[in-house]
């Protein structure tokens, strides 16, 4: 799948793959790249030229989707989660060196919610909240767990 692909093949991706909702979703698509090491794959701009109706990132191997709000879309309503009061989903992203990814995504602007910590199950695991107000947990095995 290249970064020019206008729509990535869905088979080379999970078969499950969050499709967010933001206020801004040019300036989320650089804190995704800058956080996470977000790949773009494909972008598409709205009618209006101001705002994007679809974006794909990678992370690692996953899909992302994301765009803009669209209040007249959905019956006039926002569909943010700093429109609804926050979101009760959490994205988790599971990685070799969970250490590193957490203070690349606290440096490029993550806010903790849960730190991070070796936990109880084995996995050395954290919750940050993007600009955005979506929720991200970060794990790997905990070096504990491998020992």
């Amino acid at each position: 799948m290249s970064q020019t692909d206008s729509h990535p093949d869905p088979l080379s991706a999970h078969q499950i793959s969050p499709h967010l909702f933001v206020d801004d979703a040019a300036k989320a698509i650089e804190f995704y790249k800058r956080a996470f090491g977000a790949v773009e794959l494909s972008r598409h701009a709205a009618p209006d030229g101001k705002r994007l109706m679809h974006a794909a990132l990678r992370i690692n191997n996953s899909l992302l989707m994301l765009c803009d709000d669209f209040p007249e879309m959905c019956g006039g309503k926002s569909r943010t989660p700093k429109a609804l009061g926050g979101s009760p989903v959490t994205i988790h992203l599971q990685v070799p060196d969970v250490d590193s990814l957490w203070q690349q995504a606290v440096s490029a602007g993550a806010e903790v919610e849960f730190p991070l910590a070796d936990q109880f199950w084995g996995d050395r695991y954290g919750i940050v909240r993007d600009p955005f107000g979506h929720s991200w947990s970060l794990g790997s095995p905990s070096k504990k767990a491998k020992a």
